[in-house]
């Protein structure tokens, strides 16, 4: 049995693995043991968490697309979706996990844009007014349209850009320690998509390993006393967030103010998204910063251009220690849900995954998600059902056929969770969707998908 228990372990493993081979014919592996009842899943939940990172951009646990998508099925996580900064490098690979062993999934993008009505307020990117986190969900593919894929490149590059900028001023301040960006930093990722999180990682390793000090360096360098560093340093996960802060965001060395004009303006991204067949979605934080505070004039303003959705993190909105800081957030928390609903923006949640600690998924069971987890629930059918309808027919919420039968956003946001509810995630899925076709109107396509319910 131990022995048994080795190998489903190593073939986990090996879902991590930077070559995708080995990540494809470990999941056959592992579902065949599934199928053979080796391996039992726990019960499906009706839970979601539909924003993870994945080692394309930043997973805290080293987690590839796959192995998201067994670890939902694993755990019985009902909704599953991935998120990447700069990037659709996982999406054919994730949707493909998904079906193969029957999981509910979507994928989509993050980066920051440029909001130039909001130029003077601070949104959602601390310090950096006018400049807002913005997602894409529900793509169908990896690859991009022709029309937009040079702008998607450029994305790339731009974070490409950033990251060596600030390697070039972290070198210079942490001498005698040097990081070769292309040799050591690049090698850490599966598609040479590094982050900030790869940078520090790599530079706190480095200087364990070579420093004849590391203490006395941190403490020079960080410029802290020396007793947090010891006391940091005994959790290096908490020391690496500890060193990001101080060295790369706002007021640390390697940080520079950067213009709006090095990020996408918000109507260009969104034409990017929808050229893909996906649906731009806002992100929102926690309703504190000026640009928040007027979230409704915000999300209206982004309605006009395109806006779908919406993208929430729970979590860092009510689990607070602090009893006033977590009344102001649940109260804020509540009141964008009852406006997103208001709006008929679809909500997109999860934990994000990209810094250790967060959650696999939210606990839906707390008494602060009551009043929310039913819109929650309604987003993640939303999103899976246009994701589906988007893969298998290009009837997604973008398509021809969408705008022709429902004109309206709330028409369509009835009929795309209606759809998420009734669509298997696997290939008896995709072989319903094999009975509809475009001249269908909505009522006729939701009756055949109910039927095989």
């Amino acid at each position: 049995m131990a022995a048994k228990q080795d190998h489903i372990h190593e073939l986990e493993k090996r879902l991590d693995d930077f070559n995708p081979q080995v990540r494809f014919n470990s999941l056959l592996e592992l579902k065949a043991l599934m199928d053979e009842g080796k391996i039992i899943p726990q019960k499906m939940q009706p839970i979601a968490n539909l924003h993870c990172h994945t080692f394309f951009s930043y997973n805290a646990y080293g987690y590839s697309p796959t192995k998201l998508a067994w670890i939902a099925k694993r755990m019985g996580i009902k909704y599953i979706g991935i998120v990447d900064f700069d990037v659709i490098d996982g999406v054919d690979e994730f949707l493909q996990a998904c079906e193969i062993i029957c999981v509910r999934g979507s994928a989509g993008i993050e980066t920051r844009v440029y909001i130039p009505e909001f130029s003077k307020l601070v949104i959602n990117s601390p310090g950096e007014p006018g400049i807002s986190y913005h997602m894409g969900i529900g793509f169908t593919s990896s690859q991009a349209p022709e029309s937009v894929a040079g702008m998607l490149n450029e994305f790339r590059q731009r974070a490409d850009l950033r990251n060596r900028s600030m390697m070039r001023r972290l070198n210079d301040y942490l001498h005698p320690l040097h990081i070769d960006y292309d040799s050591e930093v690049l090698p850490s990722t599966p598609a040479s998509t590094a982050t900030e999180r790869h940078m520090i990682a790599k530079i706190v390793q480095k200087a364990q390993e070579t420093l004849p000090s590391p203490i006395d360096f941190w403490v020079e360098k960080l410029k802290t006393d020396r007793n947090t560093i010891i006391q940091k340093n005994e959790k290096p996960q908490v020391f690496k967030n500890f060193a990001r802060a101080k060295l790369m965001k706002r007021g640390g060395i390697g940080y520079v103010q950067l213009k709006p004009e090095l990020f996408p303006i918000v109507e260009d991204f969104h034409h990017v998204i929808e050229e893909c067949g996906a649906l731009p979605c806002a992100t929102w934080l926690d309703g504190t910063s000026q640009g928040e505070q007027a979230i409704e004039d915000l999300l209206g303003l982004l309605i006009e251009k395109g806006l779908a959705a919406i993208n929430i993190i729970p979590d860092r909105n009510w689990d607070i220690d602090d009893p006033e800081i977590k009344k102001v957030k649940l109260k804020n928390l509540y009141q964008v849900v009852e406006l997103a609903d208001k709006l008929n923006l679809p909500i997109n949640i999860g934990t994000e995954m990209n810094s250790f600690g967060q959650k696999l998924v939210d606990d839906f069971n707390v008494k602060e998600l009551a009043p929310v987890r039913d819109s929650f629930l309604r987003g993640a059918d939303f999103i899976y059902g246009h994701m589906q309808m988007g893969r298998n027919l290009k009837m997604g919420y973008q398509s021809v056929w969408a705008k022709k039968y429902l004109p309206s956003r709330r028409e369509r946001n009835v009929f795309f969770e209606e759809a998420g509810k009734a669509i298997p995630p696997d290939k008896k899925g995709r072989a319903i969707l094999g009975q509809i076709n475009a001249s269908q109107s909505p009522a006729v396509i939701l009756e055949k998908l109910k039927s095989n319910l």
